[in-house]
């Protein structure tokens, strides 16, 4: 037997208003426990307003949201299925002879979409703005004056000191154990912020405790001929170790971003795991967000009219805590490379939604 579209529409609206309801309660708890923590961070510093704090709270608002979508997509479904078995109306439905499989794939089907939706346009507006908090964050919070990308022409990275900023840029870099060697090296020097003072070039650069080694070395100075040197060492406070730390980190990229920034990791031979475990966890959100509802079903179909509402809360809480739990320790085992990336990234979805299906297989008997 066929469900009715009609009955398909109820069903999916029924799931789409409890889930906005859980999705708008979650928006107003992050921003506010968010803002008290910037609060708390930002303590009597004279250099950070209130206006800043809540600016950089509304930065960083849709992607801890996005963190929270699986829990909305959960609670919602849960809230949904509840009311449905609370007023008989799945009672009626499944006497009718259709089986919970069936009013059940109309809500599968638009929690899928809405993964999907959430990776591919909601995630690049959350990656975006985060990006835009990380620097404020930075500058504010952290004092941290060095920046690093990577991009298809190699290695840029600008780091400060008291009295000058530079800019380097390498096409070519080699990653050999903790040694870090550079090409075609170009620095730029400013003296101050923004006033041009040098252009240093180098056939080579390695780094060592302090300063880049620099071999066969051409210095341009304004209104100065060029002066070449066999040998320079360049001043430098930075380590393999922050140069990796430097990059920008995953959540900061997008969906459509993060193949490339992972293929120029990989050439300039700096480890791209991390990133790549991030990506292929976000390609496992529309599994994820089904096996959210195949769980939140679990909990729900089965209950009477007088079934107690503690148990569908303490249900819920339990079974995103544990996810959260188990996803953590997956994740780790792949940045540690115990396990494979794409395993760990699919792991916690696919665990999810195998536990809910083979749950609801023994519940079900039409």
């Amino acid at each position: 037997m066929l469900i009715s579209p009609l009955l398909s529409f109820y069903i999916v609206r029924n799931f789409l208003l409890s889930f906005g309801a859980v999705f708008l309660g979650f928006i107003g708890v992050i921003f506010l426990f968010d803002t008290i923590e910037l609060l708390r961070r930002a303590g009597s510093s004279d250099n950070i307003s209130l206006g800043l704090i809540l600016q950089m709270s509304l930065l960083r608002l849709l992607f801890l949201v996005q963190q929270a979508f699986p829990l909305a997509v959960l609670f919602g479904g849960m809230i949904g299925f509840w009311r449905l078995t609370r007023s008989r109306e799945l009672v009626v439905t499944r006497s009718a002879g259709v089986s919970a499989w069936q009013f059940l794939l109309p809500v599968i089907l638009i929690s899928a979409v809405l993964g999907a939706l959430s990776v591919t346009v909601v995630n690049p507006m959350a990656s975006a703005l985060l990006a835009k908090y990380e620097r404020l964050n930075a500058s504010y919070f952290e004092g941290r004056s060095r920046t690093l990308s990577i991009s298809g022409s190699g290695l840029w990275l600008r780091q400060a000191n008291v009295d000058s900023r530079s800019v380097i840029h390498a096409p070519n870099v080699s990653i050999d154990g903790p040694n870090v060697s550079l090409t075609k090296v170009t620095i730029f020097v400013f003296d101050g912020s923004d006033t041009f003072k040098s252009r240093i070039q180098a056939s080579t650069g390695k780094l060592e405790d302090g300063f880049w080694d620099l071999t066969d070395v051409r210095i341009h100075e304004t209104d100065k001929p060029a002066k070449l040197v066999n040998e320079l060492r360049f001043e430098t406070d930075l380590t393999l170790n922050n140069i990796q730390d430097s990059f920008s980190p995953p959540e900061t990229l997008s969906f459509w971003e993060l193949p490339t920034f992972i293929a120029n990791l990989d050439k300039a031979g700096f480890s791209a795991i991390r990133h790549r475990l991030h990506w292929h966890s976000l390609m496992a959100v529309p599994l994820l967000f089904v096996g959210m509802v195949l769980i939140a079903a679990v909990f729900t179909l089965r209950l009477s009219a007088r079934g107690s509402a503690t148990f569908i809360i303490l249900g819920g809480i339990l079974s995103g805590f544990l996810l959260f739990i188990f996803s953590d320790i997956v994740f780790a085992l792949g940045l540690r490379e115990s396990v494979p990336v794409a395993l760990a990234a699919w792991t916690p979805a696919g665990v999810c939604t195998l536990l809910g299906m083979s749950m609801l297989f023994h519940l079900e008997d039409g």
